[in-house]
């Protein structure tokens, strides 16, 4: 599964943990980096490397939902509805992008360019109503501004930088820079 390269990333990933199981993560992201999603070769070949049980890497990639167990779209949209997102309008974002993608939970679209997840919490309650698209998160998003965003990577096949939240706007402008 792993080319002479990633076997020599993966020896000197053996070097910064001291026991071979505490690889699992980046083992993990590696895997999914390189085909998209983890698949069940993907995770005996994890599981052989880092000395554990298959059914062991399966229990983590099956608990983070930054892993994938089936293939995703190109962009992979989230949507949070967690308790900030909610009062602030998710479940209504989330309904506008699975109308607007024609898509459910964890589906991707027929082209394989979209796909959508509804996620718990990313963290960002300050920001909230947030979608992100891969690792770019966009905070306070209006329905609006999470259409924009979909129609954006449509046209150019790149996703827009968010706008600039001032989290705290009592302080300096270099303060929230």
């Amino acid at each position: 599964m792993f080319n002479q390269e990633e076997l020599q990333e993966i020896e000197t990933l053996r070097k910064r943990y001291p026991e071979a199981k505490a690889m699992v993560l980046p083992m993990l992201w590696r895997v999914q980096e390189k085909q998209g999603w983890i698949d069940d070769a993907g995770m005996e070949a994890v599981a052989m490397v880092c000395d554990v049980p298959k059914s062991h890497v399966w229990g983590v990639v099956s608990f983070y939902t930054m892993f994938f167990d089936k293939p995703m779209g190109r962009y992979h949209v989230q949507v949070c509805t967690n308790v900030s997102c909610m009062l602030n309008g998710g479940e209504k974002l989330y309904a506008e992008m699975k109308s607007k993608l024609g898509i459910g939970h964890r589906e991707r679209t027929v082209d394989g360019t979209f796909s959508l997840e509804e996620v718990e919490c990313m963290g960002a309650c300050g920001g909230a109503p947030m979608i992100a698209v891969n690792e770019t998160f966009f905070e306070r998003v209006t329905s609006a501004e999470a259409s924009d965003v979909i129609d954006s990577i449509r046209s150019s096949n790149t996703i827009p930088a968010p706008k600039h939240i001032v989290q705290m706007p009592e302080l300096s402008p270099a303060a929230n820079e």
